[in-house]
């Protein structure tokens, strides 16, 4: 499974972006999927996750109420919604999967396929 992300960049506080994660050479139907950010000098931190199905989603508490994450199977492409962005909402993003199609979480070891990140930068 490969994931490349898009829709990154510069946005004022306030603003909205949207992340998608298009996926190739295997089906998303059998993976749960997480969205992951790293700003510098922080390690990754799970921003959100939703499992194979999509009855089950988790958020950080920074982003619940602003971020949304959505799946589109038939497309195989996973999204970000970003909305009420904040100077802190500042990094890379990745998307990844975890073979674990119920998995809910963030463990960083728990997902064996990632994205190489876009950047999302929140400043005036």
């Amino acid at each position: 499974l490969e994931f490349v992300e898009s829709g990154g960049g510069l946005v004022p506080p306030g603003g909205s972006l949207r992340l998608s994660c298009a996926a190739s050479r295997r089906t998303l139907d059998y993976y749960a999927i997480g969205w992951f950010r790293q700003s510098p000098g922080k390690e990754h931190e799970g921003v959100t996750c939703m499992t194979m199905s999509g009855t089950s989603t988790h958020y950080a508490d920074s982003v619940k109420g602003r971020f949304t994450i959505s799946r589109d199977n038939a497309k195989n492409t996973i999204f970000l919604e970003m909305n009420s962005l904040k100077p802190e909402d500042t990094g890379v993003y990745y998307c990844s999967g975890d073979p674990d199609p119920d998995a809910l979480g963030f463990r960083v070891d728990d997902y064996y396929y990632w994205g190489q990140g876009t950047q999302v930068t929140v400043s005036s």
